[in-house]
């Protein structure tokens, strides 16, 4: 009894920081959504970039209200012990874990794929728009910057740009030498054939694969969590009277 009472305790505290930060991503997501200018204000021009190319609102707003509903099932039917609440928290947990592990074999086994999906969609919206964009051209900046690579595939991807177009030359990152780590100015054709950076998305699949340990821990540390809600969950269900 006692066990069972510690077990119930602990869902309830546990779903209620869930609950909370649920109800937190969900404010901040519906905020950013409504009053985008506040937001960019606060937080610098980088927020309006990303907030233009992954409209980060929409994700919070989805990721609260999923957050939201779990914390508030998993209190609610540890706290009152409500079968019907537990089961319906533990089909949602359930589907979560279920399309995160088929989303980590699409992602091993469809990698290829992705990039030739990728590569259609990305390289011809480089073409048109890097350097017309005023958002487009700083997320790819800073991409760039960040990853220390060279549009999608390499440098080629800026070719009729209106970058190129406008000075005849590359973006600086695509003639980072790969010794001094510094960037070759004026970044001509020569000079980005000569230094090769590498694209982006494979400069992401490396760090990926570089980092591969902690990114599993991750993985493997948030799939053990979700397994045992699922368990706690099941088990304050089998032992409600």
């Amino acid at each position: 009894m006692q066990c069972f009472s510690f077990i119930k305790n602990m869902m309830v505290f546990f779903n209620t920081l869930i609950f909370l930060c649920g109800a937190a991503l969900l404010a901040v997501g519906i905020w950013v959504s409504v009053d985008g200018p506040s937001f960019v204000k606060i937080f610098g021009p980088m927020s309006s970039s990303a907030m233009q190319f992954i409209n980060v609102g929409y994700f919070l707003i989805a990721a609260g209200v999923v957050l939201f509903v779990l914390g508030f099932l998993g209190c609610y039917g540890a706290k009152s012990e409500n079968k019907c609440a537990l089961m319906t928290f533990f089909f949602i947990l359930l589907i979560i874990f279920v399309a995160e592990i088929a989303a980590a074999v699409v992602a091993l086994v469809y990698t290829t794929m992705a990039e030739e999906f990728l590569k259609m969609v990305v390289v011809p919206a480089i073409k048109k728009d890097y350097g017309s964009q005023k958002d487009f051209t700083q997320v790819w900046n800073y991409t760039m910057e960040g990853l220390k690579c060279c549009g999608f595939n390499n440098y080629t991807d800026f070719e009729d740009s209106p970058y190129f177009k406008e000075n005849q030359l590359f973006p600086p990152y695509c003639c980072i030498n790969n010794i001094t780590g510094t960037a070759e100015e004026p970044c001509t054709m020569y000079e980005a054939h000569k230094n090769s950076v590498q694209g982006c998305f494979k400069q992401l699949l490396h760090d990926i694969r570089t980092n591969a340990v902690t990114v599993g821990g991750v993985a493997f540390g948030i799939g053990a969590l979700e397994l045992a809600a699922m368990i706690v969950s099941m088990y304050l269900y089998c032992h409600l009277k």
